[in-house]
């Protein structure tokens, strides 16, 4: 087990919130992490279990008789009318730490929350590995406006996971952490798992062969600027269900939506959001890449590779139990930046770039919208595939993928 970052925030929560709740993907380590931090102090049940599950609907007051406080529920969203009951337990006795819960159907899950658990619960996302997790340095990973202090061009990852790897694989735990496991195999097997049970479960899809056309034209656009009018034409269904799907997939953890930055650049902007897969091993496989040449000579690799790097951001916020402060920027008079955060009233550019060779050109867009923006800004910096950091410009650092994500 890799120490995951998530771990430190559980722990902080576990002081003062009576329930916490923590959502994501299926396969993302959800229960692993909880049995790892809590085996010794908490009963382990999980609804996946069909016996388990009639019980607790049939009769939900003996079933918390049965596993009584401190319990650790696995994928309540399975029996959501239990929250019900579990309000009621706590407000008859509200002690820190004592409920624990995993769910991965995010639509039915928050909705029980919501209704019940209100001011009761924390809420915590666990999505796959970030890199610094893969390659176990999750317990040194600073908080991202520690980290965005600490950025340096001396700063160096040593770790030998390869490009390629880490985006034909993925991030989820037991195919990143399992050389053995065949990835052809785990990622038709998660996608087959995905439609059956939570894609159907939600009732909102009458054809999974649709559903599933959906999400191979969803990695097709990762990394792109989503255009759901076009997206619709092709799937051949409306774009009010477009937008549902979209919406499914969104709250499900399979998708991020990254939306532009607006404040002070006045109505040049595009409005549209950007589309990322969360996982790459996922996008990559959808996409039929399953080796290195295929990869690497595809269209799409400076998509996944911007995908990559976006939802690792994206993790590191998450994983702190922070909201995600994240934009995109691109005016219709053709400037750019892949990755906008806005933390302390600063704002911190990225641009991303699959490219080993980084020019100061690559840069021109960093360097007009800090012109622009001037003291608004905090740092503007290229990530690329290059093996080093390196200062680019005036201003503008180089840092190679590895180097700064693994810190």
């Amino acid at each position: 087990m890799k120490p995951r970052i998530l771990a430190r925030t559980i722990q902080k929560a576990m002081k003062s919130f009576p329930a916490i709740v923590v959502t994501g993907p299926r396969q993302s380590g959800k229960a692993t992490l909880l049995k790892m931090l809590f085996a010794k102090s908490h009963r382990f049940v999980t609804l996946e279990d069909p016996d388990v599950r009639m019980r607790a609907k049939e009769d939900p007051l003996r079933f918390l008789e049965q596993f009584r406080p401190p319990v650790i529920i696995d994928e309540i969203q399975y029996v959501p009318e239990l929250l019900s009951y579990i309000k009621t337990k706590i407000d008859q006795k509200r002690r820190p730490g004592q409920w624990l819960f995993t769910g991965s159907q995010n639509f039915v899950l928050m909705h029980g929350i919501s209704q019940s658990l209100a001011g009761r619960a924390a809420v915590l996302s666990l999505l796959p590995f970030s890199f610094s997790e893969r390659i176990e340095q999750g317990e040194r990973t600073k908080e991202m406006v520690d980290w965005l202090k600490g950025l340096n061009l001396h700063q160096k990852c040593e770790s030998k996971v390869s490009l390629i790897e880490l985006i034909l694989r993925g991030n989820y735990p037991e195919i990143a952490s399992k050389r053995s496991v065949d990835r052809q195999l785990w990622c038709g097997s998660y996608i087959s798992t995905y439609l059956e049970r939570d894609v159907r479960n939600l009732a909102q899809v009458g054809d999974l062969g649709q559903f599933e056309r959906f999400l191979k034209l969803c990695a097709i656009r990762t990394g792109q600027i989503l255009n759901l009018s076009e997206l619709a034409k092709e799937v051949g269904m409306s774009v009010p269900t477009m937008k549902r799907w979209l919406s499914m997939l969104e709250t499900g953890h399979q998708v991020y939506l990254l939306y532009p930055y607006y404040k002070n650049l006045g109505k040049r902007l595009v409005k549209s959001p950007k589309l990322y897969f969360n996982d790459t091993g996922l996008a990559s496989y959808l996409l039929g890449l399953n080796d290195r040449g295929t990869l690497i000579n595809s269209p799409n690799f400076g998509n996944l590779f911007e995908t990559m790097i976006v939802t690792d951001f994206l993790k590191r916020f998450l994983h702190f139990g922070q909201m995600p402060s994240m934009y995109y920027l691109r005016t219709r008079d053709g400037l750019e930046v892949d990755l906008v955060l806005e933390l302390g009233q600063k704002l911190y550019l990225f641009e991303i770039k699959s490219a080993m060779t980084i020019l100061p050109k690559h840069a021109s867009s960093l360097s007009r919208i800090a012109s622009e923006l001037k003291s608004a800004v905090g740092t503007s910096a290229v990530i690329s595939t290059s093996p080093d950091n390196f200062h680019l410009t005036r201003g503008i650092d180089n840092y190679s993928w590895k180097n700064i994500l693994g810190t």
